[in-house]
């Protein structure tokens, strides 16, 4: 936690207690606490993005549009969370408010960027967090902690208004312990219509590297989750190729994410004490992006629209991350290794972003290992349904 809200928390649970007393709540929210991943506002609260930048900076004076919604139904505010700085690592290592400590080992990273979200539920501080998701940021951190993660399509909970960090792929996340408790989010604050749930759950698991590039405990324990799900529905192999397309576009030209942190954060590499080494070092590799990433964003609507036919109504199953959580130390000991752990971390999850769609991670037993469930962009519900379906099989 970077914030706790603990006057606001006693206030809202003493209103929530009085209103289920006496059977009037508000939704099947009300009561639960809720902590926030430090880029949303809430008021009398510095917002920090993580930054010892804006650590002193002016207290929001009021929530955010989303955060008050939530407020409404009577969720308790317990406080802000820890991330990643600028929401602008996949790692979870924040050196100025401090790495959360991942329950399952501390000597691993805890995924990022909504590290503390993710740490807070794998801990009990809250049964829910939201933060934030653009390449992986509540997918990664869930999977590395043994948590459920769920990345929203774009605006479904309405409009972002959060701070930013690369607005054409920012998206607000879940995590919780159970994606029932994500399904009660979703159907108190989703602002659009639900999809129709498929008869049948179809898992479509992808050739190439998405399976192929997964070191061999992650592959084992894939391999087994997969097992256990084909009595639960069709589990086919299958080629999809805008998967590919889009990767060689990234790995060509550049990732919107880092184009638009360059453009948002340039002026602090005027200023590098700052900032983390880490963030400056991701800053000026990206640098290079800001004139060749158009060709990424042009070939994007298209893309996305072969990746939903391709897959023919089923969902996209494959390893959250390709790797189990490095070790910190490890990643300490050089800035190569640092960087490299940091881009093959989100490898997976940042090409699903670039394809629009919606996903969740669900944790695979006691390890620090995800499965990830993906549709295309606005069919969160059906998602939800059948990640319901396939959590149960694979408990």
């Amino acid at each position: 936690m970077i914030t706790v809200t603990a006057q606001r928390a006693r206030r809202e649970s003493e209103l929530s207690d009085e209103r289920l007393r006496t059977g009037r709540p508000l939704s099947a929210l009300d009561g639960l606490p809720i902590v926030w991943k430090d880029v949303f506002d809430v008021a009398g609260t510095v917002t920090t993005l993580g930054s010892a930048s804006r650590r002193h900076g002016d207290a929001a004076t009021a929530d955010g549009a989303l955060v008050r919604r939530a407020s409404n139904l009577g969720t308790v505010t317990v406080g802000k969370t820890n991330l990643s700085e600028f929401a602008f690592s996949g790692l979870g290592i924040n050196r100025a408010f401090g790495t959360p400590v991942n329950p399952i080992d501390p000597g691993l990273v805890p995924g990022g960027s909504s590290s503390g979200a993710a740490v807070a539920v794998a801990t009990g501080i809250a049964p829910l967090a939201v933060g934030t998701d653009t390449s992986g940021s509540v997918r990664v951190p869930a999977a590395f902690t043994g948590c459920v993660g769920f990345r929203a399509s774009f605006n479904r909970y309405g409009r972002n208004d959060f701070h930013p960090l690369s607005p054409a792929l920012d998206t607000v996340g879940v995590i919780a312990k159970t994606v029932a408790r994500i399904l009660d989010f979703d159907r108190a604050l989703a602002s659009d219509a639900d999809y129709v749930d498929s008869p049948k759950l179809r898992l479509v698991v992808p050739t190439g590297e998405l399976i192929d590039e997964c070191s061999d405990a992650v592959a084992n324990a894939f391999a087994a989750a997969v097992d256990r799900l084909r009595g639960a529905g069709a589990v086919t192999t299958a080629e999809v190729p805008s998967l590919r397309q889009a990767q060689h576009l990234l790995d060509t030209h550049g990732t919107i994410v880092g184009a638009d942190a360059y453009a948002t954060y340039r002026r602090l590499l005027e200023q590098p004490q700052d900032i983390e080494p880490a963030t400056r070092r991701r800053l000026v590799a990206s640098a290079r992006f800001e004139h060749t990433v158009d060709v990424v964003r042009k070939a994007m609507p298209a893309l996305r629209r072969q990746f939903a036919t391709e897959l023919g109504g089923g969902l996209l199953l494959c390893p959250t991350v390709r790797h189990a959580p490095p070790r910190i130390a490890d990643l300490l000991t050089s800035e190569q290794v640092y960087d490299a752990a940091n881009a093959s971390t989100l490898r997976t999850t940042m090409v699903l972003s670039y394809l629009g769609t919606c996903g969740i991670s669900l944790p695979l037993g006691r390890s620090p290992i995800g499965m990830l469930l993906s549709a295309p962009f606005g069919h969160d519900r059906r998602l939800l349904t059948a990640a319901m379906t396939v959590q149960a099989a694979i408990e």
